[in-house]
């Protein structure tokens, strides 16, 4: 199911939304691989699924595995998380997909972050599965996806996703190597390609710098009100917000070293188990004779 559905959602939202992709040669054609967006809006998962041909693994919050699309998300490549803390289980299932050579994408910031002018702060469990399965990290950059409804429809807006060189584990971190990784050599690089992205001019405005001085004096001012925004600020999940500032307690992660048939029988069957467990159970009602 996830070949037409990919398909059909590569015509509607490229039509839609004129999705703009750079770097889609970053992304390694095979093997294991990591995939570390920014995330505005429910949609984004998609925008990455359409712009590589591989099949696309990715988390999402468990309340969605509750409701009418249980039964398809996992069809479409979806495993639950349990958001605002670690979720051992999770983690067990992204690494088992790496280990047989999938791609999984993974939002560090662990929620929706739809301010358009921030970004959130990144959890490390991406660098930990990378030290530990030995999977590159893409970093990668989506603007015009923030305040994308407008009532039951979305809005039309140019939709920009970049993909960066490949962040690849090394020996050489220090003891929080996975807090490292992230918070010095993935985050940074997604920060300065969204804050790029954010400034890169429109068709509105490149028109107007094509009509002569006045309007290149117009665009001009534009883009420096766009270069002045705080692209580059932070903002906490809400769920941390009202919890606080504690740290949740982070499992010890085990890895564990299968065949590669197994692994990957393993990681379906424990899809399947989780979103028929997920279900609402239907009462049946006892007939009396």
């Amino acid at each position: 199911m996830y070949a037409p559905v990919r398909a059909t959602a590569l015509i509607a939202l490229r039509l839609w939304f004129r999705i703009r992709v750079s770097g889609p040669e970053q992304i390694p054609a095979e093997g294991p691989a990591i995939i570390a967006p920014n995330h505005k809006n429910f949609l984004d998962p998609f925008f990455v699924g359409i712009a590589t041909r591989r099949h696309v693994h990715y988390m999402t919050k468990i309340e969605l595995f509750k409701g009418p699309l249980a039964w398809l998300l996992p069809r479409l490549g979806a495993f639950p998380v349990r958001r605002g803390e670690a979720d051992a289980e999770a983690l067990e299932t992204a690494r088992a997909l790496l280990a047989a050579g999938e791609l999984v994408v993974i939002f560090p910031e662990g929620t929706r972050v739809e301010q358009p002018d921030v970004l959130g702060s990144p959890h490390h469990g991406a660098g930990r599965l990378a030290l530990e399965t030995g999977a590159p990290i893409v970093p990668a950059a989506i603007t015009g996806t923030s305040h994308l409804w407008r009532g039951a429809l979305p809005q039309l807006r140019r939709v920009q996703l970049a993909f960066l060189p490949p962040v690849r584990p090394q020996g050489s971190l220090g003891a929080d190597a996975g807090a490292q990784l992230i918070d010095e050599l993935v985050w940074p690089a997604v920060q300065e390609e969204y804050g790029r992205l954010s400034a890169r001019p429109g068709l509105i405005t490149a028109g107007l710098a094509a009509v002569g001085i006045g309007g290149g004096l117009l665009a001009r001012r534009r883009l420096g009100r766009r270069s002045q925004r705080p692209l580059l600020g932070k903002a906490t999940p809400r769920r941390r917000r009202l919890l606080g500032n504690v740290e949740p307690r982070r499992p010890r992660l085990v890895r564990k070293v299968e065949p590669r048939r197994l692994r990957r029988r393993k990681a379906r069957a424990r899809l399947r188990a989780r979103a028929s467990s997920l279900r609402p159970r239907r009462r049946r009602r006892s007939s009396r004779q």
